[in-house]
């Protein structure tokens, strides 16, 4: 067996009350979903991020797959979403018979760039998907004017990006719908967890049912029918309520896990600046307006090759670093839906990227061994080979 990581690259962060939320769940006696800790997270994220209705999901992949039935997709209709993505915001679209159409991303946030949308849009077009990546916003304003404009749904992937914000607006709180992850290398997390975010009033009650089987059940145990039946295409999408019992105890201490990954992400950002400066690498920026969650923290290399050296130099000092991602384009089945496509932002930026190690609990001192080890390698390495 390997020995452990000296320095992981992530960690859960147990914020106190989880345990004990748990036991409660227990003695409530209603542990298959949608019980007292589900409607408490739900209400809970329903009152800071000024969202109509949050329906809490099994993960974020679910929300996904929830929201994409809900914009009424067929055969041949077309999602335009950036291709530096995780598997799930295609994936869950690709499942209603729609075809993604990848488009580049902006050097700067490695988000969906804005300027290339109208240009992909056809009349196959039915939607937009947005991907927050790092917790770091897309430019909302202009996404959701050219939607309107063209009539066109607009589903935020915010999985990084809970309690971040856009000119004062949640994500997740923006688009028609919005989804959030809870997976356990988040911010707030409950090992495996999502949300559905409902902006659209009108689209509610069908959400409600997608996410029971089908079924109009929310509205029998509301006593709007005197009994519940099968009504429309849905599934399993209601989480246990074990986990939500332990989500609620994460969310309670929303402000503080925040404060505590901006304090960890700002001294990478001050201590890694002279190299940047020196040309040695790139830092993420976040845009004038945004409010990050400092979901992560990533440097951008000059090369591949100095990527994957840096990545090898780090596991040698037993410090976990890793990349992602593999963009969807390039992928086995991504490829099949955009043969030959170039995307050059896309491809040259997932090379070059390394995301260093974030969590709560990171000391000081692992951090400055994190910050040193990267100083050293692009002092020695970096600077004799630009």
């Amino acid at each position: 067996m390997a020995a452990p990581d000296l320095i992981p690259f992530n960690k859960p962060f147990i914020a106190g009350k989880e345990l004990f939320y748990i036991a409660q769940a227990v003695t409530f006696g209603n542990l298959s979903g949608d019980g007292h800790f589900t409607r408490q997270c739900a209400r809970l994220m329903q009152e800071r991020f000024s969202i109509p209705k949050v329906l809490l999901t099994p993960s974020c992949t679910a929300a996904l797959e929830m929201a994409a039935q809900l914009c009424d997709l067929g055969p041949g209709d077309e999602v335009i979403m950036p291709s530096y993505t995780f598997v799930s915001t295609a994936s869950a679209f690709v499942r209603m018979g729609a075809k993604p159409v990848f488009i580049d991303i902006r050097p700067d946030t490695l988000n969906l760039d804005e300027a290339l949308i109208e240009d992909a849009i056809t009349e196959r077009t039915k939607a937009i998907c947005v991907v927050h990546y790092a917790g770091v916003a897309c430019e909302m304003d202009r996404i959701m004017a050219i939607a309107r404009g063209h009539g066109l749904k607009v589903v935020e992937d915010a999985a990084q990006g809970v309690n971040s914000w856009y000119n004062g607006r949640a994500l997740g709180s923006i688009g028609d719908l919005g989804c959030y992850s809870f997976h356990e290398t988040k911010n707030y997390i409950c090992g495996e967890g999502g949300a559905l975010c409902i902006n659209d009033p009108e689209l509610i009650q069908r959400a409600e049912i997608i996410r029971d089987k089908g079924t109009n059940r929310q509205r029998f145990f509301r006593g709007e029918v005197d009994k519940y039946t099968w009504v429309d295409v849905g599934s399993s999408y209601v989480p246990s309520e074990i986990c939500s019992a332990f989500l609620y105890g994460q969310l309670e201490e929303m402000d503080r896990i925040s404060d505590r990954r901006q304090e960890i992400y700002l001294r990478y950002m001050r201590e890694l600046t002279p190299l940047q400066q020196q040309g040695l690498l790139q830092l993420p920026e976040i845009p004038e307006g945004c409010l990050s969650n400092y979901h992560l923290c990533f440097v951008l290399l000059p090369t591949q090759a100095l990527r994957d050296e840096l990545l090898e130099h780090l596991r040698s000092l037993s410090i976990r670093a890793v990349f992602h991602y593999v963009p969807l384009h390039n992928s086995p089945c991504g490829s099949q839906f955009a043969p030959g496509l170039h995307l050059p932002q896309t491809e040259q930026l997932s090379a070059r990227l390394i995301r260093l190690p974030m969590y709560y609990e990171l000391s000081a001192g692992d951090q400055q061994l994190v910050i040193d080890a990267v100083r050293n390698f692009c002092l020695s390495r970096v600077s004799v080979t630009i």
